[in-house]
């Protein structure tokens, strides 16, 4: 009854009060909990590097790597258990026995607000951890240290049990965690992820052993290894590859366009870059330029893969994600980074050119090839970009949508995608049944022009990439891109084949970047909707199923939307006997109402992705390039002859 009259008193005249009793003060963990994204960002199912169960692992291991970079064990051992429950150990000092509980438990305690036992760490703000234990159903440290070893479980947070034993097992840290399942919906990791995150912690961390699920990872060589392992074009001279303290830097040029680039702060991947990459960019191209004495910063960085990493003290991010560096010097009351980057690039560059003419001439010859193809263009780009800047007022080919990926401060941006279609047909049903505050759709006249072996001009000189590059906004890289997720929506035949691989030779040729950083994917739709009235359905867990579902309307028939031959048979077996299968081979064959349920919030996409094996240039060379007998002889060879069976009967 208190309750009843508090909402009645709260409440008058059908407006809700304020006063004091609306006042809340959360604990750091309730607080935690309750704003989750605040301190881990996207509460995805683990399908992108970039979800929270990642930055769950990697705050827990950076802790590790701290005590690796104060000289303190050098393997961590990190063991994944049925893809959704992590262990990480490494043979550190092991935290302080007396302090365990506060540093995983009470938010802004941390060792390392003192740099002298912590110098150049990565977190600073006595936080990860503590949202790690928080976020997980089941939180287990261990603190090995002199003999004795002290337990602490967590559920959710809160403290279940706290024990303290000897022991004869190497000093050091044990964490235990299981990411909260009511939080993180549907989540596992991923394999190839996971070692991606770890490989780039022995890149800056030579001599450190990983071992991840028995597997061991280590690198000898720092980020001349990196870019080993990321390049997908040959490099055209050996890699230049200069340490000093507290700074390594290696680079060299491809045969590509645009620039690629990997940055490090304090062994953390700052995806966004930040002030030391800027840094970079600007005294790379000024070194080079003063050492030929000629030639445009532009020219000069294209075809650049290159890595940096520095170590700051007191390290300040954008975010607690930790992907952009802000710090403008390297130290509290130090040098800026600007000038610390750049005294390094002028000396260890200039010098290494001045001993090594043989890559001095190389990178002259790149340098001189890109300048030649910007001077061969100047004649268009002005009239394409007019073109452009007309069609961004009324592009009848671009149907925009009002959350983009480059507004920085809208919560959304991650969720802007545009649909790259064929014809009007296809971006019709797109159009009519899209979400027009995250999803745009750009139509194609057709097929696009094959675009390999072709120079950078033909971006200019054909409308239609013209009109895509500008609805991307990505001539000047991809600090701009327009959308999150550039989609390929293509009919599931073989022209339809064909327009994609036309699509993707166009990012790859002129806009590698695009893909290697994750924002190329291809729209998987459905080749067969099977269906069948629910009175005729003998499977009636099936028909239950269907019902149960949230947001499903009850009619007269079940429905399965099938993707490959083998979802086909089993709808077939569940929606028997004798339902009724239409097969889908244009998306303009699909009515808007179905289309909704295809690019919604269980939308199907493959991602495109680039891997060292890829060479691209050969790649394209084979399938895109002249018809060779190689590629007929491949054709030839894997043939399929497909045979029309009767489909079971349902007796």
């Amino acid at each position: 009854m208190e309750t009843e009259n508090n909402i009645t008193n709260n409440q008058q005249d059908g407006q809700v009060q304020y006063d004091d009793t609306n006042i809340v003060t959360l604990t750091g963990l309730e607080h935690i909990r309750l704003r989750p994204g605040m301190y881990i960002g996207k509460l995805d199912d683990g399908s992108k590097p970039d979800d929270g169960i990642y930055v769950l692992l990697k705050e827990v291991f950076d802790n590790s790597i701290d005590e690796f970079k104060m000289k303190a064990g050098d393997r961590i051992e990190v063991t994944i258990e049925d893809n959704l429950r992590v262990t990480v150990r490494d043979y550190g000092r092991g935290i302080p026995q007396g302090k365990l509980i506060d540093s995983v438990s009470i938010l802004n305690t941390s060792g390392k607000f003192d740099s002298k036992a912590f110098k150049k760490s990565i977190g600073l703000n006595g936080v990860g951890v503590k949202a790690v234990n928080a976020l997980s159903s089941r939180f287990e440290v261990r603190s090995y240290r002199d003999g004795k070893v002290r337990k602490a479980v967590f559920k959710c947070g809160k403290l279940v049990s706290d024990v303290t034993e000897p022991s004869q097992d190497e000093n050091g840290t044990y964490v235990f965690f299981e990411p909260d399942n009511t939080l993180f919906k549907n989540y596992s990791y991923h394999d190839e992820i996971v070692e991606y995150m770890l490989r780039n912690y022995t890149y800056l961390n030579t001599g450190l052993t990983i071992m991840y699920n028995g597997r061991r990872i280590l690198s000898r060589h720092g980020l001349e290894d990196l870019l080993k392992d990321r390049m997908t074009s040959d490099a055209l001279y050996p890699i230049i590859h200069l340490q000093g303290e507290d700074i390594e830097v290696a680079f060299t040029h491809a045969n590509q366009y645009g620039e690629e680039y990997y940055s490090f702060v304090n062994g953390q991947h700052t995806i966004q870059g930040g002030t030391h990459q800027s840094a970079f960019k600007e005294h790379i191209a000024r070194t080079i330029k003063e050492f030929y004495n000629k030639y445009e910063y532009g020219d000069i960085r294209t075809g650049i893969v290159a890595a940096i990493s520095i170590n700051v003290e007191e390290p300040i991010f954008e975010s607690q994600t930790k992907i952009k560096l802000g710090s403008t010097t390297m130290s509290p009351e130090g040098v800026s980074i600007n000038k610390y980057v750049g005294d390094f690039i002028k000396q260890g560059v200039d010098n290494y050119l001045h001993i090594h003419g043989d890559v001095a001439e190389v990178l002259e010859n790149k340098i001189k090839e890109s300048e030649r193809d910007r001077k061969a263009i100047a004649g268009v780009t002005k009239l394409a970009r007019e073109r452009a800047k007309k069609a961004s007022l009324h592009n009848r080919k671009l149907r925009d949508c009002r959350i983009h990926y480059s507004d920085t401060k809208n919560d959304r941006k991650e969720e802007s995608s545009i649909f790259i279609t064929e014809g009007d047909s296809a971006s019709g049903s797109i159009t009519k049944s899209r979400d027009v505050n995250t999803q745009a759709v750009f139509s194609l006249r057709g097929k696009p022009l094959n675009s390999f072996g072709l120079t950078k001009k033909v971006v200019y000189e054909n409308e239609e990439f013209n009109l895509l590059q500008a609805a991307l906004d990505i001539e000047e890289g991809l600090d701009t891109l327009r959308y999150n997720k550039v989609i390929v929506a293509t009919d599931a035949d073989v022209d339809g084949m064909h327009i994609r691989l036309l699509i993707i030779t166009f990012f790859l040729q002129f806009f590698p970047e695009l893909i290697k950083k994750g924002h190329v994917y291809v729209l998987q739709t459905p080749l067969f909707r099977v269906r069948n009235r629910r009175s005729k359905i003998r499977n009636r867990q099936a028909v239950a199923d269907a019902d149960a579902k949230p947001g499903v309307r009850k009619s007269d028939f079940i429905t399965r939307y099938c993707y490959s031959e083998e979802e086909r048979l089993k709808a077939i077996s569940e929606l028997g006997p004798d339902p009724e299968i239409t097969r889908f081979k244009g998306l303009g064959e699909i009515s808007p109402d179905e289309f909704a349920g295809f690019i919604g919030p269980d939308i199907r996409l493959e991602q495109v992705t680039l891997h060292k094996n890829d060479q691209v240039q050969k790649l394209l060379e084979y399938y895109m390039g002249k018809n060779t007998m190689e590629r007929q002889n491949f054709i030839i060879d894997n043939l399929v002859i497909e045979e029309d069976r009767p489909e079971e009967s349902y007796d």
